[in-house]
């Protein structure tokens, strides 16, 4: 079998472990250390090439062959005269005369030979033939394993130096295998088998071929972009249709494992790959930013794997997975996914025959009526900075433009709300003059609150202790879940939890009364009865006696009755500073930051003891 894409990992250690009679064990690893026991090698490997220095002028390539039968028939000579001195040697004990030294020189002539390889090898590789020094390697790798070095502490020394450098080689070689396929842009080839083939019916005359051509149609929007990335990179353009079967080019697609976006990324990968994530975007459905970040995964995928294939289904389950099932294949060799196909869940054996069968009928448009389809046009849009929280639908009525076409230029908006910091919205072109005239007309949005929290169930909870510890009810929690029984909850299961959650701390408008009239107060979070009473002038004690609370329990949503006492003016920001809080911060470290004192700050941004903050939230400073 070639030594072809090898998993340095495995390969590195598996090299380094030993043959299966001889052990090596190295006490010291240092580069010194190393260089003493790897000199009598370097003194060959500068023989031999002396000795290719020397060698008359010729084609190159002509030299490497006979250079490799030299070494076959070298190898095969040394077979034959083993075999011959073996039965010389039977002869000799027979006679009583055994010729010691034979075994010993059939052995050194061996690792002589891989030497020479070696150096062969190295030569393939400064010249390109990637696949030629990899046989060449193959073959020195085989002899120093037949070689039975016994106890000759010279020519194991000489054993573990060659399989330390043949280890060496294998990286290297393997490190620029992919810079020369990338380079010259191989195509994935495509195998034909009954796997491919039925998906090949299903996309054509099954069940899914609506699905196929009506993501067909939607490639139109995005692919030019995607291609012209691909060729950036390096990487083979048939990868552009890659996200018809994984999202059918639909940049919202969301699986059942919470994957998002063209690309499907989980939050953790797209992390990783530098697509963020917070209340206002989410780039994984932003087409140019995911495919960027896929094509980063998809680059470091191929450098661990070095098969497109392999990488394909490494992409849709994990790296971490198909690595352990090819260590588990007890083998040190991985020649392509099909070796796999057994072994890998059902939706990942599906995966790569499904891109397989895509890229055959793309390759053959007319025999599947693909010709007579019209694709959608490209999208096209000019970029403006905006600097203000807006919403898409009132920017659209400023410029006249259909509130879909800017939720479809700008898909990685969750609610359809600018971030309001130096956001680049995308616009139809010839749009961003009469935007930026209007811009100050248009007024502030917020994001909606999110309609429930998660809880993870313990040991020895019920609906009741977590309602308490939410302040919410029971039958809420049941709604929300659809709960048929109260006491059905199971230890380890996220439930849905009906309350308002995270929103921006903003100061409370708060109405006049007029004639003495009540005001209607709802529980926001963070609010205490305490925060409330100074917000309306008045007192706990009141705040309780005419809503005929028995405690200072409140709950989120509840609505409080209020008679306003003398309220407080907001004091004056003329000639403040803004400061936008940060991960982490507190009033009081804020206002020890600006030399402020906490009551001043608390008075400037009417906060209160206890009121909270959030990233992104701006607060009036000194």
């Amino acid at each position: 079998m070639k030594l072809r894409y090898l998993l340095y990992s495995v390969l590195f250690l598996y090299l380094l472990s030993g043959c299966s009679h001889v052990s090596f064990d190295r006490t010291k690893s240092d580069d010194s250390n190393l260089e003493g026991e790897t000199a009598l090698s370097l003194s060959r490997e500068y023989s031999v090439e002396k000795m290719h220095q020397n060698t008359p002028s010729m084609e190159m390539a002509d030299t490497q062959t006979a250079d490799l039968s030299e070494a076959d028939e070298r190898q095969t000579d040394s077979a034959a005269g083993s075999e011959k001195k073996d039965s010389s040697n039977i002869n000799n004990h027979e006679n009583g005369l055994v010729d010691a030294a034979a075994p010993v020189q059939k052995v050194q002539t061996d690792l002589d030979d891989a030497l020479d390889l070696c150096q062969l090898s190295q030569d393939y590789w400064q010249q390109g033939e990637l696949e030629k020094a990899v046989e060449a390697l193959d073959r020195a790798y085989a002899l120093i394993l037949s070689a039975d070095t016994s106890d000759q502490p010279k020519l194991i020394q000489q054993k573990e130096d060659l399989r330390f450098m043949i280890s060496k080689r294998i990286l290297e070689i393997y490190a620029s295998r992919n810079i020369v396929i990338n380079g010259n842009y191989k195509a994935i080839p495509i195998t034909i088998n009954r796997h491919v083939q039925a998906e090949i019916d299903l996309f054509t005359k099954g069940r899914e071929k609506s699905f196929f051509i009506d993501s067909y149609k939607r490639s139109g929007r995005y692919r030019n972009k995607i291609v012209s990335a691909l060729r950036e990179a390096g990487l083979p353009q048939e990868l552009s249709w890659l996200p018809l079967i994984e999202s059918g080019f639909k940049v919202n697609a969301l699986s059942r494992s919470r994957a998002l976006g063209m690309w499907q990324f989980i939050p953790s990968t797209g992390y990783k790959f530098g697509l963020s994530r917070d209340k206002f975007i989410d780039e994984r459905m932003d087409p140019e930013k995911s495919t960027r970040a896929a094509i980063e995964y998809l680059k470091e995928l191929h450098q661990i794997f070095g098969d497109w294939s392999t990488v394909l289904a490494a992409y849709n389950c994990g790296e971490g997975r198909v690595l352990r099932l090819i260590r588990g294949q007890n083998i040190n060799y991985l020649d392509n996914f099909w070796d796999l196909y057994q072994r890998l869940p059902r939706e990942t054996a599906r995966y790569v025959p499904r891109f397989l069968a895509t890229l055959h009928i793309l390759n053959h448009p007319e025999v599947y009526g693909l010709d007579r389809i019209s694709l959608d046009p490209p999208l096209e849009y000019e970029t403006v900075l905006i600097n203000k929280q807006v919403h898409l639908t009132n920017v659209a009525k400023s410029i006249g433009v259909d509130r879909k076409i800017l939720k479809e230029l700008n898909p990685e908006l969750r609610y359809q709300i600018l971030p309001g910091d130096n956001y680049r919205l995308n616009i139809p072109p010839g749009s961003s003059a009469m935007l930026l005239a209007k811009i100050d007309q248009i007024p502030v949005s917020q994001p909606p609150q999110r309609a429930f929290v998660y809880h993870r169930v313990r040991h020895g909870e019920s609906l009741s202790t977590i309602a308490r510890k939410y302040r919410t009810s029971v039958g809420k929690i049941m709604r929300a879940n659809n709960l048929r029984r109260s006491n059905y909850i199971v230890a380890g299961k996220r439930i849905k939890i009906p309350q308002r959650g995270y929103m921006a701390q903003t100061a409370q408008v708060i109405r006049k009364p007029q004639n003495g009239q009540a005001l209607t107060h709802r529980v926001r979070k963070g609010d205490s009865l305490y925060i409330i009473a100074r917000q309306y002038g008045t007192t706990t004690k009141k705040i309780q006696d005419l809503n005929n609370l028995k405690t200072t329990i409140l709950h989120i949503g509840q609505v409080l009755t209020i008679f306003p006492g003398k309220i407080t003016p907001p004091p004056s920001v003329d000639g403040l500073a803004t400061y936008e809080v940060r991960a982490g911060d507190s009033p009081f470290q804020i206002a020890k930051r600006h030399n402020m004192s906490l009551d001043r700050f608390l008075s400037l941004n009417q906060l209160y003891p206890g009121s909270k903050i959030f990233p992104g939230q701006k607060v009036y400073i000194e």
